[in-house]
Parts: C-alpha cells; sequence; structure tokens
C-alpha cells in the first residue's frame, strides 16, 4: 500500500491492483468540540467513530449498488475500519452535492432573511468545490461549465442522482422513524460516466429523530438496533 492522502476523517492508500484503501479514523470535523457536518476542520475525536461510519457506508453503497447506481464500494472490512473502492477521477479538486430537506446548517446561515429554521426544503440541491481554503463555494452548472470542470449535461445527473440517492436514504431512515435533514454527498468518474465515491455515514448528514438532532454514533445504534 501506498500512502497518496492524509484527510480529516480517513486516510487514503493506493493498491497494488489499481484499486484504493480508505482508512476510516475517528476523527469527526467540526467547531470547537462540537460535531458539524459542514465544517471544514477537524473539531472533535469521538472513539468508534472511524468503525461507526465505515458501518453505515457499507449498509448504503450495498442498497445503492442493488439499486444500480453506480458507486465505487467493493467491499469492507469494519473490524480494521477500511474500505476498498475503485480509483475515481476527481471532478476538478473535489466536488460535491448537497441535498437540503430543511433549512439549517449553512443554507440557513446564507438565507436566514427569507428561511425559518427547520424550514421544509424539497430536496434542493447545491453543489459546492471542494475548497477548505475558501469554504466550500457554492457553484453554479454554468460556471462548472465554464470552468472545465463538468458539462451542463454531466451537472444534470448529477443533481438527479443526487436527489435518487438522498431520497433512498431518506426513505430508510424514515422506517426507522428518523428524519433526514440533509445530506453530502462526492461524486467523481470512471470510464466517462458519474459515480457516487467518499463515505455516506453520520459524518456527512443531519439526522433528527423526535425534532432533536441525533449524533454520529447514536445514528449507528439507531440503524442497526
Amino acid at each position: 500500500m501506498k500512502l497518496i492522502q492524509k484527510g480529516k476523517t480517513k486516510d487514503v492508500y493506493y493498491l497494488e491492483n489499481g484499486n484504493l484503501l480508505l482508512k476510516f479514523k475517528d476523527d469527526a470535523t467540526g467547531t470547537d468540540g462540537v460535531f458539524d457536518p459542514g465544517a471544514n476542520t477537524v473539531g472533535l475525536s469521538i472513539e468508534g467513530m472511524g468503525r461507526g461510519n465505515l458501518l453505515l457506508s457499507e449498509y448504503f453503497f450495498k442498497k445503492i449498488n442493488q439499486a444500480g447506481i453506480l458507486t465505487h464500494f467493493i467491499s469492507a472490512d469494519i473490524e480494521k475500519a477500511e474500505m476498498t473502492v475503485r480509483k475515481a477521477e476527481t471532478l476538478g479538486q473535489g466536488l460535491e452535492a448537497i441535498c437540503r430537506y430543511r433549512a439549517v446548517g449553512s443554507f440557513l446561515r446564507r438565507y436566514g432573511m427569507y428561511a425559518a429554521e427547520g424550514q421544509r426544503l424539497n430536496a434542493f440541491v447545491e453543489v459546492t468545490l471542494k475548497d477548505d481554503e475558501r469554504g466550500d463555494p457554492p457553484i453554479s452548472c454554468d460556471a462548472l461549465e465554464m470552468l472545465g470542470i463538468m458539462s451542463g449535461s454531466e451537472f444534470d445527473t448529477l443533481v438527479k442522482m443526487t436527489r435518487e440517492i438522498s431520497g433512498m436514504i431518506k426513505a430508510e431512515l424514515e422506517k426507522m422513524g428518523m428524519e433526514l435533514y440533509d445530506i453530502k454527498l462526492e461524486f467523481g468518474r470512471l470510464e466517462g460516466d458519474l459515480i457516487l465515491i467518499d463515505e455516506i455515514s453520520g459524518g456527512n448528514m443531519r439526522v433528527y429523530k423526535d425534532g432533536n438532532p441525533i449524533g454520529p454514533l447514536e445514528l449507528v445504534r439507531l440503524v442497526f438496533n
């Protein structure tokens, strides 16, 4: 294995067979010790976070693969907190899509003049650049095309995939009495197709139960118990 990237919540290794291995950490994004899936910095370490995030990722990736949606997921080793994935081309330096069902987080900070906290949103998809220095700025379809990051037709596909994947996850959580407020997904390109990459865990979504936020490890417990 060759280390190719040290990330905030996981490290990436290149395998001899051309695949990648993601090593999940117990670090979580946040500020001043408070967990925040939308933060750009590591704010705290939670024991068991890495395995918990991997457990949820494996659970959701398998369901998404079964639905015929393309992802990079191959397999997971929960005890080692490792996930083996196909190597995908990044979109620019990294592109994320946030599907929002409620007005919280950065959406509320930006649009609080018009939106009330917790206001229902109709699966609003917001695309952002992965750029910690500039606070992961939102970007439009036209700008993505002008900057050579992706075409307009690819953007339409990304939005459609984001809503489809997020809807599946939202429906799964609703079966367990929980509500998905928003979720951040990352996409790449493999053999010309857009595919879902990264992870699908409590570390990149906001989930509520009975009007109260659920922490990432509590989410794991509620899903698997």
